[in-house]
């Protein structure tokens, strides 16, 4: 993978590729034909993005089959952001279900435009992955976790020599490419107001109704908003674990901006807002990245949810899987105090089979009343997709 940092060597990703078709989603700038260029250097590549390639094939379609006729041996085939041509989707199932021929990789940042052409991704055909922003421990020494709360890990934006600049670009080109030119609002500016609005959720409990009042829209607006950030990759709503409940829980789901830095830009600033607040939000939104991603690329059918009873005993994430269950809570805070483990031990009283970790801005590796406490930055760059959370992080570590 060749995503570079002016005086600085490849980051190898964690992402794997599987052995047949696949599709594969991530937001704009995650790095996805950067991977692919490296990993399938002697690809067809279909570039959507090109006006001229979109315009021909939007045009006629079937003309995939024609190119393909006319590159024999060639083993794999690239179409980068099939979205913008939903009706490839049609040839490509066709050409796999006819004799032997290439692998098929499809890559997209939305998956707006296939579902409303009535496209089933290829009935199973094709496998689906995603791409996410950078890891820690793909950083390894170059992982910086205050410019990471700050710009975030979008490989486009830490890559470039101005990552603030960059990022407030990244915003712009999203509002402006992604939304407004794809006529995916009326009101551009009430979508503005949403954002701003919605960044304030992030991390929290996602209220609607809130947001709506916030940036003076309907709710109905406001669920057609989060859809599309959705779509687009944006978001994340993160469901409440409630397996084998044993307390009354909240029924609102957790809403997460998909990297730390696109809540940083979105989220307006003033003399009411406390920087510990944002700092704190920032930082649970980086968590929640990285255990998405690890989620993603292990493969395993792991889950990710968050524990809340309407009591308000609470734990950030709860981590569910065949070999996985482990209960997660992130302080902003250079030290633990016992108030701060209040919800993992709820946690553990109820699944006492769950490790429970907190993670923390200080310095000690510590065990507290079972609780196993951890410095944010060394638990981040333990963390990859080839270790089971508790090796990484638990009673294993």
């Amino acid at each position: 993978m060749s995503i570079l940092r002016p005086g600085s060597d490849a980051v190898r990703r964690f992402f794997e590729a599987p052995p047949g078709h696949f599709f594969l989603f991530g937001p704009r700038g995650t790095g996805k034909s950067s991977w692919l260029s490296a990993r399938y250097r002697d690809a067809l590549v279909l570039n959507l993005l090109l006006p001229g390639e979109a315009r021909r094939l939007a045009a006629r379609p079937e003309s995939l089959a024609d190119v393909l006729a006319g590159q024999a041996g060639v083993r794999d085939v690239v179409i980068d952001e099939v979205q913008r041509v939903p009706a490839l989707l049609s040839v490509v199932h066709h050409l796999m279900e006819s004799s032997p021929g290439p692998r098929f990789i499809l890559t997209g940042s939305s998956a707006r435009k296939l579902r409303a052409a009535g496209v089933d991704l290829l009935a199973g055909r094709a496998v689906v992955r995603r791409l996410h922003p950078f890891m820690a421990a793909e950083l390894g020494a170059r992982f910086d976790l205050a410019a990471a709360l700050t710009t975030g890990l979008v490989p486009l934006v830490w890559s470039a020599a101005d990552t603030a600049d960059t990022l407030s670009a990244y915003i712009d080109l999203y509002v402006r490419e992604e939304v407004q030119m794809e006529g995916l609002v009326r009101d551009v500016g009430a979508f503005a107001r949403f954002l701003e609005a919605v960044s304030f959720s992030h991390s929290g409990l996602l209220n609607m109704s809130a947001v709506a009042r916030e940036c003076e829209v309907e709710r109905k607006t406001v669920e057609r908003y989060v859809e599309l950030l959705e779509d687009l990759l944006l978001s994340v709503r993160v469901p409440v674990f409630a397996r084998r409940a044993k307390r009354d829980l909240v029924a609102h789901s957790r809403f997460f901006l998909f990297d730390a830095g696109v809540f940083r830009a979105l989220r307006p600033r003033g003399p009411l807002d406390r920087p510990q607040e944002i700092e704190g939000a920032a930082l649970e939104g980086l968590v929640f990245q990285h255990l998405r991603s690890w989620c993603d690329y292990r493969g395993r059918g792991d889950t990710l949810h968050f524990w809340r009873t309407r009591h308000g005993l609470e734990v950030d994430f709860v981590l569910y899987g065949e070999s996985t269950f482990a209960a997660v809570e992130v302080k902003n805070a250079d030290r633990v105090r016992p108030e701060d483990l209040r919800g993992l031990r709820a946690f553990g009283e109820d699944y006492p089979e769950a490790v429970r970790i907190l993670l923390h801005r200080g310095p000690r590796r510590e065990r507290i009343a079972g609780v196993w406490c951890l410095p944010v930055e060394e638990a981040l760059i333990a963390l990859t997709p080839g270790r089971r959370l508790e090796e990484a992080w638990g009673s294993e570590g």
